[in-house]
């Protein structure tokens, strides 16, 4: 059963394995940041989320810059991991193995593959979470198909607005 991830509330602790950082606890942030984007890509099978990818290093340190860490995470295994990080001219940490149930926990849209050439198992489609200091989700963005992501130059002027103290600007979307 897929729960929607409301904004403000704790984001889920959810570890997996990286190609190269060992253990990794999503919305952890590392490398001196204390806020941390998490970004659910749908896997080595998709050329869409490989170009994504490599969008995002152009930024990375503009976003480093800002105090958010990244990490990118998917279902594929290892081996499909390490077979895509071939394609990638990334980095940050490339998660793998995430599961059905925690992407329901995400509230990620989940698809089955086309065809076994596509891929072997269910997956996620695209997920975008900015996590802050307190573990909290503060920006969400999730789409149930390859096309639609939040375009970079513009996520990254919005967090920088937000991380501003000077415009107090609070989690939106929490209306109840």
């Amino acid at each position: 059963m897929t729960t929607k991830l409301i904004a403000g509330a704790s984001f889920p602790s959810i570890e997996l394995l990286s190609i190269n950082d060992g253990k990794v606890t999503l919305g952890k942030p590392q490398n001196g940041a204390d806020w941390q984007m998490v970004i659910v890509y749908r896997g080595k099978h998709c050329p869409l989320c490989t170009r994504y990818l490599n969008e995002v290093e152009k930024l990375k340190l503009e976003f480093l810059k800002l105090g958010v860490d990244i990490i990118a995470v998917s279902a594929d295994s290892l081996e499909q991991a390490r077979t895509h990080i071939e394609q990638l001219d990334v980095s940050y940490p490339i998660a793998y193995g995430l599961t059905v149930a925690q992407m329901q926990q995400l509230g990620l849209y989940i698809s089955n593959p086309r065809s076994a050439q596509e891929t072997d198992h269910p997956f996620a489609e695209p997920g975008l979470f900015v996590v802050n200091e307190k573990g909290l989700a503060q920006v969400i963005d999730i789409s149930n198909g390859p096309f639609v992501r939040p375009e970079l130059g513009a996520l990254l002027s919005g967090l920088g607005f937000i991380r501003n103290p000077e415009n107090n600007y609070p989690i939106r979307g929490t209306y109840s």
